[in-house]
């Protein structure tokens, strides 16, 4: 049996790996939630970010991006100050840094979304042996859109955090073969088989 989190996970955790993991997200403010909270993440583990995800969401007004462009010192401020939120003022101007950023991708591809999925040309990846269980931290694809959106300015989005953004919202379908989730997606949504291109650090994630 693949257990895709390595079966040592929280109940928060697993609802969101039940829930929402791996599942095709077109939203555009929900893109911009996952993609913040890998930023938030950098350094930490990611039950702590599932566990703080409602301070989040009342720090940075449930992710409206538009809004959080907007934001000052004095949110700055507001947001150091709110009990149980994550202190660090770089990760903080960082996401209203990358609000900005998304706003103007939103302007020359119509939504964030359009421009996140055309690597993909609207489907999601299914890896050789991923499924399997042996997943990489990075690979080939987040090289080259980390790349792109740190040229247009986004800040703490390396290539294993957008790694980890293309498995959250859908683009790479990373759930064990007998998982699931991962059969719902298969038969749900369009799919494409690919070879693995650049990995690293491959872990085996497999019961």
């Amino acid at each position: 049996m693949t257990t895709c989190f390595g079966g040592n996970t929280s109940e928060l955790n697993q609802k969101y790996h039940d829930t929402e993991w791996g599942t095709p997200l077109w939203n555009d403010r929900g893109q911009f939630e996952f993609l913040m909270m890998e930023v938030m993440q950098c350094g930490l583990n990611w039950n702590m970010m599932i566990n703080k995800r409602e301070i989040f969401r009342s720090c940075f007004d449930n992710f409206e991006y538009d809004k959080i462009a907007e934001y000052g010192k004095d949110d700055i401020d507001r947001i150091m100050g709110t009990e149980g939120m994550i202190h660090s003022v770089r990760k903080i101007e960082a996401v209203i840094n990358n609000a900005r950023c998304f706003q103007k991708i939103r302007e020359e591809y119509g939504s964030f979304s359009e421009y996140l999925w055309a690597y993909s040309k609207g489907k999601t990846i299914l890896y050789n042996k991923h499924g399997d269980g042996y997943i990489p931290v990075s690979n080939g694809l987040s090289d080259v859109i980390s790349k792109y959106l740190k040229k247009r300015g986004f800040k703490y989005l390396g290539t294993v955090t957008v790694y980890s953004h293309l498995q959250a919202c859908g683009i790479i379908n990373d759930h064990g073969s007998d998982c699931p989730c991962y059969k719902k997606i298969v038969s749900k949504y369009p799919t494409v088989k690919k070879n693995r291109d650049k990995e690293k650090n491959v872990g085996y994630f497999g019961g």
